[in-house]
């Protein structure tokens, strides 16, 4: 199933809001996207500082941790979900 951009970046910011936190791995299965594909995608949230990443050790490995920012929810209610509200996503076969 295709989905555009912005519903995705939604998708991923209300998934951190909903959790609270994600590590990398879960984010990805709990947003149906492709960890190598979207990489770049979540870096991009990043950057435009809407999600956080925090890396921590356990023992020798380090587990990359998402949390949506204070500018992610107020870009998600202000832009994102107006957005929605006007062009609702369509579900293959329903209209």
């Amino acid at each position: 199933m295709y989905r555009d951009r912005i519903y995705i970046i939604k998708d991923v910011i209300l998934k951190l809001v909903e959790y609270g936190e994600l590590n990398h791995t879960a984010l990805v299965s709990f947003c149906g996207l492709n960890m190598t594909k979207h990489k770049a995608l979540i870096e991009d949230l990043e950057t435009k500082q809407l999600i956080t990443r925090n890396q921590i050790l356990v023992g020798k490995r380090a587990i990359t941790i998402y949390k949506p920012s204070s500018k992610g929810i107020e870009f998600c209610k202000s832009i994102l979900e107006p957005y929605e509200n006007m062009f609702p996503r369509v579900v293959s076969g329903v209209r």
